[in-house]
């Protein structure tokens, strides 16, 4: 079966109630379990200079109980019920997410819905600062005491000005967050925490109208509010004159990251960037793994990745790691090259073919199950408004062809629209 010939319809109704709450159902019977998976249209970009790192501290406080739900029981009377039960925050979005047998809906609806209107009544000076803890200690674990843990952080310096909406990551600034009080996080959660600034997907063993019926009994009594303005994000140019920083850390090898900015994650051309990624540095068969790792063996690993956002921009970068003895300034000249090499001469159709099969059996896998299905559905419906992107993204991809590559490179992929990040081991 070639890329593109696979057709999707996974059945997707939509109903929006009186309070604005968009609940979107798509019905799966092949098994008794049922998804519920609600996105809020708020992640750090949503932030305010001084209040960094608020999204995500959402993230943990909404776990920290409500009117009805003692401290630390949803996920205790979720996971007793046979859920999987967990939250996400990323620069667009924040989401809540569980997956249980069929007969847990109503349980399910009705921890989240406690949450969303009565979070405030449980919300204390002491759950604020535990959860602050919290976050610190990630971002110890996950940022400041693993190598390379803050490369993210600087290539998004490098990429998007530092009073820009992404120019700030999720985990945002321990100032900040110290500096919190109870009024500043309740204010944030008013702000963004209503019914009509979310979506609600549900997914799996549940027909459209018991789904609906459930959701307006749950959710229906929750007050609308004014909805924030979104944040004023008009689309950047690429980067231009070749910004560069260098640091040092107690990693494994030296190490060079070129960051691209490129175009909202919503554009033909994002998606034609993104293949070509895919096809510079993505698996074993990728351009740069062949070239720097098995063929001239300068790199013990390399790779590309694309980071989809919707705020005018998305980003991208190329890596490579050093093998012993070679310098960084070799990787950095090697990863250039290969960027050259596809801006000028263009992906193979074999590449381009090969990168198309490996998107759609991605794509395949993650709609294979309930739990990740509705998370795609919420996922396009608050990004793009279309949740039937679900069943039309194998096409829109299958639709690029070299000249749509070849046109989005050159826009937006040349070697002189890149910044760099040099990353040296600390001499001992």
């Amino acid at each position: 079966m070639s890329p593109g010939s696979t057709v999707l319809s996974y059945p997707i109704t939509e109903r929006t109630l009186d309070n604005g709450l968009r609940v979107i159902v798509s019905s799966d019977h092949g098994a008794p379990s049922v998804a519920v998976n609600l996105w809020y249209d708020v992640g750090s970009r949503h932030e305010q200079p001084g209040r960094t790192g608020f999204a995500h501290l959402f993230e943990h406080v909404m776990f920290q109980g409500s009117a009805h739900v003692p401290s630390g029981q949803h996920i205790a009377l979720m996971q007793a019920a046979g859920a999987s039960v967990n939250a996400t925050t990323w620069f667009d979005r924040t989401n809540y997410f569980e997956a249980l047998p069929s007969g847990g809906l109503d349980l399910a609806l009705w921890l989240e819905a406690d949450r969303l209107g009565t979070l405030l009544d449980a919300l204390t000076q002491e759950n604020l600062d535990n959860q602050r803890e919290v976050v610190k200690e990630e971002k110890r674990q996950r940022y400041d005491n693993v190598p390379y843990g803050d490369v993210m952080e600087r290539l998004i310096g490098l990429t998007f000005p530092a009073d820009h909406p992404y120019g700030h990551t999720t985990i945002g600034s321990m100032d900040d967050l110290n500096a919190a009080t109870v009024a500043d996080v309740a204010q944030f959660f008013s702000t963004h925490y209503l019914p009509n600034n979310a979506v609600l997907s549900i997914v799996g063993d549940v027909t459209p109208e018991v789904a609906f019926a459930k959701a307006e009994q749950y959710f229906g009594h929750l007050p609308a509010g004014p909805v924030p303005p979104k944040p004023q994000m008009p689309a950047l140019p690429p980067l231009s004159g070749l910004p560069r920083m260098e640091t040092s850390a107690d990693v494994p090898a030296d190490a060079v990251y070129l960051t691209w900015r490129l175009p909202a994650r919503d554009q033909f051309s994002f998606d034609a960037i993104d293949l070509a990624f895919s096809i510079l540095g993505q698996g074993q068969t990728s351009r740069l793994h062949k070239q720097l790792v098995r063929r001239r063996e300068i790199a013990e690993a390399s790779g590309a990745s694309t980071m989809g956002l919707i705020g005018g921009n998305s980003f991208g970068f190329v890596y490579g790691r050093a093998r012993d003895g070679v310098p960084p300034e070799a990787i950095e000249e090697a990863l250039v090259q290969e960027v050259e090499r596809l801006a000028t001469e263009g992906p193979t159709e074999t590449e381009l073919r090969r990168a198309k099969a490996q998107f759609e059996r991605q794509w395949l896998h993650e709609l294979a199950r309930v739990d990740s299905r509705a998370d795609a559905l919420g996922e396009y419906a608050t990004l793009e408004d279309n949740p039937n992107l679900v069943n039309t993204r194998i096409a829109v991809v299958d639709a690029i062809d070299t000249e749509a590559i070849a046109e989005a490179v050159s826009q937006w992929f040349s070697p002189d629209q890149r910044a760099t990040l040099i990353y040296r081991q600390e001499q001992v």
